[in-house]
């Protein structure tokens, strides 16, 4: 068998003109530097190759040099078909000047695609993309009008909408993995990912292509555990040794034990983050997480929810994860962003985000540049500035709950918080709240029609989608709805009963978040009078978002009452409640389920009339008529007798 290893400048000659190539790699992960750098210096020096298509999931840069800038030049690129180009300015400006024809899909679905093309598919069918930029209907994904291609079809299975993205050849994969032996074999053992490096070298190998891996050192043939190699030699045309320098675990840290998973990190106690508008928003975002569940956390914004998750105490109790493949542990940030420490587990990015699409996920908290009343939201284009969706649409469409972080305004925002309230000191230059986004990187008709719970947060008040629009539901004490709220909005909310965001976001102290997501003051919040003959149920500011949450509140109620062996009133709080819509139901069926084993005379009482009349349209026995405004209203009927 041939020894496969050849230098950078050689594998930079395997590449043709017209080639259409696809790399690895996610931020500054798994990203094949020395070929790129190969790949460019040939074509400086030569002019060759010249007028390729691109072919990549994720985002591959640092937002300047590294990655896939390398390629940005005239005539070495003709078309780039990508996930997230907000890393990748050079080639960025190429596609928005209209340089080359460039197409901007899902992360996900390019992931999958990978797949499709090696198992010989004609492409991906999804739903996917529906009512964003990416539907047919709208920009079909196309960047500019030098776009020639039509890249999604739109079609109807089964009476259902799909998107259909159609399959092609792919010529060349630059690849990075950590050993090979000589007869190609590739492990991965230092990278902190794996992606797509297998299903993209199969794509091209049945393509007739040629795979092309770069490595940081080399072993003999037959000295790698079989267990270990992820791409096997079979695969492999050529290897690359890279100089450290061109092969950094990411683009900010050189190699960490902990992004490999060879060992644990010690985390300890996190630092507080300083009291600013990123961590009241990352505060707020916090109180919607599903204990127990799956989550994601989207880059920017979002980063700040596992810091205060850690500050709290409740890293244990949630599964973070990053499309790449991450799952559990705590997300790196920055350059470092798609590693991990402590993980569970690293899987293929293409195994993730079928996670992804068929609901796994629990909850996705992602950013949000620009929102509109129809509850639409923009993070993939602004005028001439080109991010890219990157895995957003998948996340976003497909996340059982999605809640969506931002300022209000932006562009020298001044903001202050303290004493549990918030003041706005500087109003920022930009509104983000626009009569109609730029593009539609989320829909929010498509969520209306698929029911599909959505929370709008800021630094000073929290929107939520409705079947007939944005609705405001809830505002930072020391805010005029008026001044701080209305005046800066380029279309007009619903606005009826607007509750006061919990002052402990605005606060230096620890929320005790802990209690309030795993209702470990449940004890003090159902109680029983000294004499045994009233039941007290402090619901107020209660958020119960699972069957987990209706479970643990019918286990108090039984604990405390079960031995009683006799009837009780009750009197139940239900100022600030919040109960999640998705569980009505059931939650109320808990109350029934109470009320005929346990209760007599229940009077339940809430400032908001909005909570009063589900409570007045939902409770049985009739007990519609003992809800009240007030505790002393309803202290009253029942000292009364009635």
């Amino acid at each position: 068998m041939k020894r496969k290893v050849i230098t950078a400048a050689a594998a930079a000659e395997l590449v043709a003109d017209g080639d259409t190539v696809t790399t690895s790699g996610f931020v500054g992960i798994g990203v094949p530097e020395a070929l790129l750098i190969a790949l460019e210096e040939r074509f400086v020096e030569t002019g060759h190759p010249r007028d390729l298509t691109l072919f990549f999931a994720a985002g591959q840069g640092d937002g300047k040099d590294r990655g896939l800038n390398h390629l940005g030049h005239d005539g070495l690129l003709k078309c780039v078909i990508g996930g997230h180009w907000g890393l990748i300015p050079k080639v960025a400006a190429l596609a928005v000047e209209g340089r080359i024809e460039g197409y901007n899909l899902p992360q996900g679905v390019i992931s999958h695609l990978y797949r499709d093309i090696a198992a010989g598919r004609p492409g991906a069918i999804t739903k996917v993309g529906l009512g964003t930029f990416v539907d047919p209907r709208l920009d079909g994904g196309k960047i500019n009008a030098a776009c020639t291609q039509d890249l999604v079809e739109r079609m109807e299975i089964g009476g259902e909408q799909h998107l259909f993205y159609k399959a092609r050849p792919i010529n060349v994969a630059l690849l990075r993995g950590t050993t090979a032996d000589q007869a190609g074999n590739v492990t991965m053992e230092r990278e902190a990912l794996v992606i797509d490096n297998l299903a993209q070298a199969m794509a091209v190998k049945n393509s007739g292509g040629v795979v092309i891996v770069q490595v940081e050192r080399t072993v003999a043939r037959g000295g790698l555990n079989p267990r270990d190699v992820e791409i096997p030699s079979a695969l492999v045309d050529a290897v690359v040794v890279a100089e450290p320098a061109q092969h950094m675990q990411t683009f900010a840290t050189p190699y960490s034990h902990t992004f490999s998973g060879r060992y644990r990190a010690d985390i300890g106690d996190m630092p507080a983050m300083p009291l600013d508008a990123r961590k009241v928003i990352a505060r707020r975002a916090a109180f919607e997480l599903p204990v127990n569940g799956v989550i994601n956390l989207g880059i920017g914004m979002p980063e700040g929810v596992a810091a205060v998750v850690g500050e709290e105490g409740l890293l244990e109790h949630f599964t973070l994860t990053a499309e790449p493949g991450v799952i559990g542990g705590q997300p790196a940030s920055g350059l470092d962003f798609g590693a991990a420490v402590n993980t569970d587990a690293i899987i293929p990015q293409n195994a993730q985000f079928d996670f992804y699409d068929g609901g796994g996920l629990d909850l996705a908290v992602l950013g949000m540049a620009e929102l509109d009343g129809a509850g639409n939201v923009n993070v993939s284009r602004f005028g001439p500035r080109l991010a890219g969706a990157g895995g957003f649409i998948n996340i976003s469409q497909n996340a059982h709950r999605v809640v969506f972080t931002g300022t209000l305004t932006a562009g020298g925002l001044g903001f202050e918080a303290g004493g549990g309230t918030a003041r706005i000191t500087q109003e920022g230059r930009m509104r983000k709240c626009v009569a109609k986004v730029g593009q539609i990187t989320f829909s929010g008709a498509q969520a209306t029609q698929m029911r599909q719970p959505v929370v709008y947060i800021t630094e000073r008040c929290v929107f939520r989608l409705t079947p007939d629009g944005i609705a405001l539901t809830e505002v930072a004490p020391g805010i005029e709805i008026e001044r701080d709220v209305l005046a800066h909005l380029d279309f007009t909310p619903i606005v009826g009963e607007v509750a006061e965001m919990d002052a402990r976001l605005f606060t230096d102290q620890p929320m005790d978040l802990k209690s309030e997501l795993l209702h470990l003051d449940l004890p003090d919040r159902i109680a029983l009078n000294e004499e045994g003959t009233t039941l007290f149920l402090n619901f107020e500011k209660l958020r119960v978002r699972g069957t987990a949450d209706i479970e643990a509140i019918a286990a108090r109620v039984e604990e405390v009452l079960g031995p009683l062996g006799k009837r009780v009133d009750v009197v139940a709080n239900y100022d600030g409640t919040h109960i999640d819509e998705e569980i009505e139901r059931d939650y109320f069926a808990m109350v029934d389920a109470m009320t005929e084993r346990f209760y007599n005379t229940v009077t339940r009482y809430s400032g908001s009339a909005f909570m009063r009349r589900k409570l007045g349209q939902a409770v049985a026995r009739g007990q519609a008529d003992h809800v009240f405004e007030t505790r002393e209203e309803a202290r009253r009927y029942l000292e009364r007798g009635a």
